[in-house]
């Protein structure tokens, strides 16, 4: 499977899906720990993908993302953005409503 293909599939797989430095208990940059309490804030489960673990994803999604930096939030297969847009949703009360509403989306 190409890298491209793999990214395509874990956006898909995932409907919240964070690209990360490191992992949610252990990142590895500032950025990452904020996007990561912001998202946890939320209250649901989320994925995500340490970029420094996975050389090819983090060489080849700022380019298929048009996005060129770390963390990456994607929720419900569309990117959201990068720390600073996930931070000031958080604070506008868009972040836990674009959540909740995702997950409400596909409960069954």
């Amino acid at each position: 499977m190409s890298i491209i293909k793999k990214i395509k599939q874990q956006i898909k797989d995932n409907i919240i899906l964070i690209y990360m430095k490191g992992t949610p208990e252990s990142p590895s940059c500032g950025f990452s720990a904020q996007a990561v309490r912001a998202l946890s804030v939320c209250g649901e489960k989320f994925a995500y993908v340490d970029v420094l673990e996975n050389v090819e994803i983090r060489n080849k999604l700022p380019e298929y993302a048009n996005w060129p930096t770390f963390p990456q939030l994607w929720v419900d297969g569309e990117l959201i953005g990068g720390c600073s847009i996930i931070l000031e949703m958080l604070e506008n009360g868009q972040l836990k409503e674009l959540i909740s509403k995702t997950v409400k989306k596909y409960k069954i």
